[in-house]
């Protein structure tokens, strides 16, 4: 099940916040998280900020720890989809061409979703990992707007273990062929297991919501699964690489490039390595 492709964890947080009114906007240290992650076999692992009143700061924080391990960490850019407004294609641009990030993170804390960060997302095809915290109508609406935008809803839509909202998530899931999910913090296993039967394992990504929620826990939930090795393998990371590849960009972080056989995906020391062309 983990041998043809590295276990990638599309959701963590790393770095400092400034809000000091929990763990969310004080610190996400990753001590703990890396020798967790290792122990668990975790190959690999998206990064992306705390909450914070400075998302230039905080993303740049974060290319410094992924810069510090580039073959094991990559980044994804934090906006603000109200306070950034204006400046949201100037903060993405930075962090693709600048930092190698390869995604946007939004969250429904900061605001709801507007057209600018989607058509900066649009622009280089980059994926959104926004959280609607339970606010699910919306999916349908900015899904069909921008269908060329892969948009990852983590924890099933609710991480507040919201069973309606997850309920109303999932048809929107089966339905929208460009809206994914992602496992992390999904305490209702059956609604788990039925978002892979329905919607498909080519719409589930593994996450953990680290470095608050134990990977080894995490992990744990998709190997109960049961999943069949192709399937276990789109949902450990072959789904995450897969949207990655798409982003556009002239300059990204270097990776050393994988002889992969078409079709296939690549067996890498480097998880990041692009698809040859």
């Amino acid at each position: 099940m983990r041998d043809d492709v590295p276990i990638i964890d599309c959701h963590c947080h790393a770095g400092t916040g400034d809000g000091l009114t929990g763990p969310w906007d004080t610190t996400a240290p990753l001590t703990d998280y890396r020798r967790r992650a290792r122990t668990a076999g975790i190959d690999a692992t998206v990064l992306f900020a705390p909450f914070s009143s400075d998302y230039a700061a905080a993303n740049a924080e974060v290319a410094r720890i992924v810069a510090g391990e580039p073959d094991r960490f990559l980044g994804f850019a934090f906006v603000h989809p109200d306070r950034d407004r204006g400046r949201v294609g100037r903060l993405v641009e930075v962090a693709v061409t600048e930092y190698g990030f390869r995604g946007i993170k939004a969250h429904r804390h900061d605001g709801r979703l507007t057209r600018e960060v989607c058509e900066v997302a649009d622009r280089w095809r980059l994926p959104v990992l926004y959280d609607v915290m339970g606010d699910v109508a919306p999916v349908e609406l900015f899904a069909a707007e921008y269908p060329h935008v892969a948009f990852v809803i983590p924890h099933l839509g609710s991480f507040a273990d919201d069973w309606a909202a997850q309920r109303a998530f999932l048809d929107i899931l089966v339905r929208r062929t460009n809206v994914f999910t992602d496992t992390s913090g999904v305490r209702r296993f059956d609604l788990l297991g039925e978002a892979v039967g329905r919607a498909g394992a080519h719409k589930v990504l593994f996450g953990t919501d680290g470095p608050w929620l134990h990977p080894g826990v995490e992990l744990a939930k998709v190997d109960a699964l049961g999943l069949a090795p192709a399937a276990a393998r789109l949902v450990l990371g072959g789904n995450l690489l897969r949207l990655v590849r798409r982003v556009r960009a002239s300059s990204l972080a270097p990776a050393r490039p994988v002889a992969v056989p078409s079709g296939e995906l690549p067996v890498a020391a480097d998880p990041w390595a692009p698809r040859p062309r």
